[in-house]
């Protein structure tokens, strides 16, 4: 049996920002983003490790220009 997601959105979104953000539902092994705006429609899946390593470079380099520089 499966259970449904339990999709999170990110609480710098709001009425302000349009409501377009994405939404994230994390299990054990994946991590599933959608579209806020259209959360019937396709999603994508990460590994949990992937997804985490995306997000703490994230956090580490603030800017577009550092993250591109991170990926080389």
């Amino acid at each position: 049996m499966t259970t449904p997601d339990q999709w999170r959105k990110s609480s710098y979104s709001g009425p302000g920002d349009g409501n377009a953000c994405v939404e994230i539902a994390a299990h054990p092994a994946r991590v599933r983003i959608r579209d806020s705006k259209a959360p019937t429609r396709a999603t994508l899946s990460f590994p949990t490790e992937a997804f985490t390593t995306f997000v703490e470079a994230l956090k580490t380099y603030s800017t577009v220009t550092d993250f591109a520089r991170f990926r080389g």
